[in-house]
């Protein structure tokens, strides 16, 4: 019964990596770049949804704080590729690499000047709320994480399987060049995928955060989730979803039954295992690049 229960929280848990691994997906599957801001991205759509519920000023309600956290997320996303990214378009990926990992730094000062360093929690409405059956008990915010994290991942896999953009920025992270000169508009693409990657990383920060206090830290959480990603796949949807889902039920039962120092190792111990016996991931999309 303990395992059970451990293995259903680490399944939230999992599915939180797992929206964060989208993130990275996402702007892979569209220029075959990392954008290790991704995390940072996470806390900061987080902060916002915070900000705009719970401060006297605002006083939003959660339903429609949300929302408008996503709208403005996206926007960020999308300012981010236009003003910054878009000035090394060309370049090496490893140029991609350093930049997001600078703009990492920035958002977690951005969030820390904003809203301070101290735990904060968001004021969600089914705050506390349990099921029970079994002597199994299931957080209603457990059951919403879920059921929004396998909806998210089913749209966006039918976004890039049965969309003209989707289709389009595939088309684009084969050869940004060819696709650019055969009338692919590569630029705006990229600035829809990046906007894309901020609203999906913000719904996992707010579920995140009905799960727990948030603070400019949480960020780091993306390394996890880059662990996801590679396990899935990169270039999967339904990869980085599944190595979430690893990754989040291994945590509790390596912490429960295993060394302290295994259960900390854990993500990147499957990590490794995986890149040794399966290179490309689970869900490896082995595909002959066009040049």
């Amino acid at each position: 019964m303990e395992l059970l229960q451990l293995m259903i929280g680490g399944l939230a848990n999992g599915c939180i990596y797992g929206l964060v691994a989208l993130g990275f997906v996402l702007i892979y599957k569209a220029s075959e770049g990392v954008n290790f801001a991704q995390g940072d991205m996470m806390m900061l759509g987080a902060f916002v949804a915070l900000g705009l519920g719970n401060s006297a000023q605002m006083g939003l309600s959660f339903w429609l704080a949300v929302p408008i956290a996503i709208v403005i997320m996206f926007g960020v996303g999308w300012g981010v590729e236009r003003v910054v990214v878009r000035r090394i378009f060309g370049q090496p990926q490893f140029a991609l690499v350093i930049l997001t990992i600078a703009m990492g730094f920035v958002f977690r000062f951005v969030a820390g000047s904003i809203w301070g360093y101290t735990p904060l929690v968001l004021e969600t409405p089914f705050a506390g709320q349990n099921l029970r059956g079994g002597g199994i008990v299931i957080s209603v915010s457990d059951l919403i994480t879920i059921g929004v994290t396998i909806a998210l991942t089913l749209g966006l896999w039918a976004f890039f399987a049965f969309t003209r953009i989707g289709l389009a920025a595939q088309a684009a992270s084969q050869n940004q060049m060819a696709a650019y000169i055969v009338g692919v508009p590569v630029m705006r693409i990229n600035s829809i995928i990046w906007g894309l990657s901020g609203a999906v990383a913000t719904v996992a920060g707010v579920l995140y955060a009905t799960r727990g206090a948030i603070d400019p830290n949480i960020g780091l959480l993306g390394i996890k989730a880059f662990a996801a990603a590679v396990i899935g796949g990169l270039g999967s949807l339904p990869g980085a979803l599944l190595g979430g889902i690893i990754i989040g039920v291994v945590e509790p039962i390596a912490g429960r039954y295993a060394p302290g120092e295994l259960a900390i190792m854990s993500p990147y111990i499957i990590m490794l295992i995986v890149l040794v016996t399966r290179p490309g991931g689970l869900f490896a999309q082995m595909h002959a690049k066009k040049v």
